[in-house]
């Protein structure tokens, strides 16, 4: 008798199992599975097409293989999810209504769904991918976001919008064509780590987001790979920026970052981007192949630059302030591939300093007619007492202890096919230049 009762008692106690049903294909079908769905179900899907849209009220799971088309047919965002623990995995999401400014998406994860979780999408054919508006703790994952290539590049949607929703991890994700790849605003304590992103404005844009990590993140052929702007307390970790036509990385307004082991290689104008931001610590990047390696600007203070490699840059620098600069940090400082260096003692660092702008630097730039005198003996003579007068420099940057080697960063040979196509494409003119847009706007 005590071993029946002890029987039943771990019966009760046992959670049961949840329920899987099979949803076939049709107007409504979808929506009244959700209707008639308890918490915990699982629907599958199969190949065919679910009219909708539809709204997810309670914690269950749907998922489908890729051939399952969840169809919104142009009004309001397909699949909206308003219960915590809902997952999605594997079908395809497309149709979504064209209010800008409503957020029509894909899927929309409202404030109270926490814990959703979407997996392995094709979400294509919508204003935005996916929206996380006010979910915490959601997971984006493995999925495959196709944008919009009409019509301005400003009026597009976001591959993935995230808004106030603390906690979320965007991991793996393809994102391609729209307005930016992932936009945060107003969120934090977050984790964007190895999604790819191409044809963009931005790959990643923050707006006042604090203590949110980029890693490992690939930005390829947009107009500005990495904008953290109005933001707090940013890891900018381990991401490659090839061949961005503006910026490859950009901090406006940004405070202590952690900008570490980043390749930004290619850019038509800017590597990196320093305008009025303060406290960042810059180590470890390779900036290489673009029209100014790093423009610092605004009287942004208090940023630690040591152990970046700068390499045939046009400009390497250029600094507009009228302070002095060091940019050595502890004994160590960065590498300059036009400082004709020697190193008789073996250490590693330069014999002598590095100034990598002068006066005359700073007439070029605002003077560009002068770059036809750059090889005149008068140029050389200004350069030459700068250099051993510098007394007569009016502020700028110096590297007490340039490097002899710079850090090597590879890619991955499959990106490097995206790169040289989108180095072609912006060489024969043939990229989306229909917004020339003011990079500062938001």
């Amino acid at each position: 008798m005590r071993l029946l009762v002890l029987l039943l008692g771990l019966v009760l106690a046992s959670p049961l199992a949840a329920g899987e049903r099979s949803v076939a294909p049709g107007a409504g079908s979808l929506a009244t599975a959700i209707a008639e769905a308890a918490p915990g179900d699982v629907l599958t899907l199969t190949d065919g097409t679910y009219l909708g849209p539809v709204v997810i009220d309670r914690s269950l799971a749907i998922l489908g293989p890729r051939g399952a088309v969840v169809d919104g047919q142009g009004s309001g965002s397909v699949i909206e999810i308003t219960a915590p623990d809902v997952r999605l995995a594997g079908f395809t999401v497309t149709g979504s209504g064209r209010v800008n400014q409503d957020l029509d998406a894909g899927v929309k994860i409202e404030k109270g769904a926490d814990r959703a979780r979407v997996e392995k999408l094709l979400v294509t054919g919508n204003m935005h991918g996916i929206d996380v508006h006010g979910g915490r703790d959601t997971v984006v994952t493995g999925n495959e976001i196709i944008g919009t290539d009409s019509p301005r590049m400003n009026e597009r949607g976001n591959g993935i919008y995230v808004w106030n929703s603390p906690g979320t991890l965007l991991e793996n994700n393809f994102i391609r064509f729209g307005r930016d790849g992932i936009f945060s605003n107003a969120s934090s304590n977050s984790i964007y780590r190895g999604n790819v992103m191409r044809d963009l404005r931005f790959a990643v844009h923050f707006m006042y987001t604090r203590n949110t990590e980029v890693s490992g993140n690939i930005s390829i052929g947009n107009h500005l790979g990495f904008a953290i702007m109005f933001s707090n307390q940013a890891k900018i970790l381990s991401n490659l920026s090839l061949g961005d036509r503006d910026h490859g990385l950009m901090l406006n307004y940004a405070n202590n970052a952690d900008v570490t082991g980043n390749l930004v290689r290619g850019g038509t104008k800017k590597c990196l981007f320093i305008y009025n931001a303060h406290k960042n610590l810059i180590w470890d990047n390779r900036f290489e192949g673009c029209g100014i390696g790093i423009h610092f600007t605004a009287g942004s203070e208090k940023n630690a630059l040591t152990g970046n490699a700068f390499i045939a840059n046009r400009e390497q620098v250029k600094y507009v302030g009228t302070r002095n600069m060091e940019w050595s940090h502890e004994g160590r400082g960065n590498f300059w591939s036009d400082h004709p260096a020697f190193d008789l003692n073996g250490d590693g660092i330069a014999d002598g300093f590095f100034r990598p702008n002068d006066v005359m630097d700073q007439i070029l730039w605002s003077q560009p007619a002068a770059s036809l005198l750059i090889g005149s003996p008068a140029v050389q003579l200004v350069r030459w007492s700068q250099r051993d007068f510098p007394a007569t420099l009016p502020g700028g940057v110096r590297d007490s202890a340039p490097l002899m080697r710079p850090l090597i960063i590879t890619v991955p040979p499959e990106i490097l096919v995206y790169e040289a196509e989108a180095a072609g494409r912006w060489a024969t003119g043939h990229y989306d230049d229909t917004d020339p847009d003011n990079l500062s706007a938001h």
